[in-house]
């Protein structure tokens, strides 16, 4: 059975202290709460990820960082590797995210690396890819997802896919005016399972989350993850709002 998974991206928003208050909020809603065998996961930024462990230290909570280096150690300034990342407790990465693809020129060369890092230090990666407004008006969009899962995963064992966790981002819907569907959705997710059904069988591809990374909120969270094919979601805005992320992950 796959997990469901609500994954909070903080991206470069709040400070030490803000971090702190709102990664204690999130643990006391969901310790308070009732939620189903959903994982949830939060992404603060670095600065913050020591903190954020400590605040969620025997909850259900755990905590993401939103990039790493692939390199071990050396000069590379500005960077963060796997093993600091694991040395201050942090188990579980972003790699691939839209605004690290379009603002910092991650390719999926780049992103194969990173994936392979993340993995040996033995960490589960949450493996981001989309389609930009571009391709999907010119139809490309599934040749284009096809190709960033296959550049970026397809080296890798079956066994590999155990620690992968993989977001659908529709970045052509994503400041846009346009609107993804929660059927272009389903749509989507189907047809990156049948990818992974087609290279790596049946039981890679049925035990795999696939989470949405549009533009999830508590109005829309619901119908989106009734779709067969939506494992839960890659939040953004939203998570920076206690109650609202806690509405998300009540939503399945």
């Amino acid at each position: 059975m796959r997990k469901q998974i609500v994954a909070g991206n903080w991206k470069m928003n709040n400070d030490l202290a803000e971090s702190k208050k709102l990664a204690k909020q999130v643990v006391k809603k969901i310790k308070k709460g009732k939620i189903k065998d959903t994982k949830v996961i939060i992404a603060p930024t670095f600065v913050s990820l020591a903190s954020a462990v400590k605040a969620t230290k025997k909850s259900k909570v755990k905590v993401a960082a939103q990039n790493m280096h692939f390199e071990e150690s050396g000069a590379f300034t500005g960077e963060v590797s796997a093993k600091m990342l694991k040395s201050v407790g942090v188990k579980t990465v972003i790699l691939g995210h839209s605004e690290r693809r379009a603002y910092f020129g991650e390719t999926d060369a780049i992103l194969a690396k990173k994936v392979d890092a993340a993995l040996a230090h033995k960490m589960t990666v949450i493996f981001c890819f989309g389609e930009v407004l571009a391709d999907r008006k010119s139809g490309k969009q599934e040749a284009v997802v096809e190709q960033q899962i296959k550049n970026a995963l397809f080296h890798l064992e079956g066994t590999a896919f155990k620690n992968i966790i993989l977001a659908y981002e529709p970045v052509w819907a994503i400041g846009t005016g346009e609107t993804a569907s929660p059927e272009q959705a389903q749509e989507m997710h189907a047809f990156i399972r049948t990818t992974i059904k087609e290279k790596y069988g049946d039981e890679v591809a049925n035990s795999i989350s696939i989470l949405y990374g549009g533009s999830c909120k508590p109005s829309n969270a619901k119908e989106i993850f009734s779709k067969p094919d939506v494992d839960g979601g890659l939040i953004g805005g939203a998570a920076l709002n206690a109650n609202d992320f806690y509405a998300i992950i009540n939503s399945f």
